[in-house]
């Protein structure tokens, strides 16, 4: 029931920062959290943040603690993942998904998912 549009992405250089939004549309209230993911080419697809709407807890993936920031607007119904420091390993495709589950972690906990936009960092 819930749509989500990833927009953002693009080519940047190494040390530089884009901000991904994730504007959702439809019912939205059911769902306990918004997650980002990521996947490159020939490799999973990994959890990189999340965000529980009703509590604001955040959480985030090792590789890109102190560097990302995962927020929320509920006045538009987006939710953004602001991304500094970037780095070559960090170009992906990047994913919001929504689950009403309390799992975070797991991209199969996530039954919603957007259509994805790219990062690409160049060195």
């Amino acid at each position: 029931q819930v749509q989500l549009l990833e927009s953002g992405g693009g080519l940047v250089q190494a040390g530089g920062s884009l901000r991904l939004s994730c504007a959702a549309s439809g019912r939205t209230t059911s769902s306990y959290t918004m997650g980002w993911f990521r996947q490159a080419p020939g490799k999973e697809r990994e959890f990189v943040a999340a965000i529980r709407l009703s509590a604001s807890n955040t959480y985030y993936a090792d590789s890109v603690k102190g560097r990302f920031t995962i927020s929320r607007d509920n006045a538009k119904n987006t939710v953004y993942l602001q991304m500094n420091s970037l780095k070559p390993e960090d170009t992906a495709v990047y994913y919001c998904a929504a689950t009403t589950a309390w799992s975070v972690w797991s991209a199969s906990d996530y039954p919603t998912w957007g259509q994805g936009t790219q990062v690409t960092v160049s060195s």
